[in-house]
């Protein structure tokens, strides 16, 4: 399982033209699901982007997590983040989760989240989205289990 999870001042998530996840400050995460994921790599994800210390303190040194600043997550699936781009010009996707299975870590990702006293809005799984973010930093990193 791949998070790559992005510190935001702000972030939405757009299906159809309707925003169906929106947050102020705190964390997007991409999340991309391959077909070995179990729910102990989602569960053990969640809990290390809900504790990952990359917000600054009074200091200016990233050492706060989502929790201590109450800040809030907006997940997404993101199937590409999955790919195989080693060689050649194309993407492979043979890694990449089944669409059901997919599914079902995306929404157990999501509720283990929710259960660490997270603030959670979500995209729609497999919908086309349109994510639209203001990046805080830039701050950008792939955390994988």
């Amino acid at each position: 399982m791949i998070g790559l999870i992005q510190r935001v001042s702000s972030a939405k998530v757009e299906v159809g033209g309707q925003t169906v996840g929106n947050i102020g400050g705190g964390l997007l995460v991409l999340l991309g699901v391959e077909k070995d994921d179990t729910e102990a790599k989602a569960k053990r994800l969640a809990e290390r982007i809900a504790t990952y210390r990359i917000f600054s303190d009074d200091n200016g040194r990233m050492n706060l997590n989502l929790k201590q600043v109450s800040g809030e997550l907006l997940v997404v699936s993101q199937f590409t983040l999955v790919a195989d781009t080693k060689k050649g010009t194309r993407p492979g996707f043979s890694r990449g989760a089944t669409p059901e299975h997919g599914n079902t870590m995306y929404e157990y990702f999501v509720r283990q989240c929710k259960e660490l006293d997270v603030n959670v809005e979500t995209g729609i799984f497999g919908a086309d989205m349109q994510v639209s973010l203001v990046n805080d930093g830039p701050v950008t990193f792939q955390l994988e289990t």
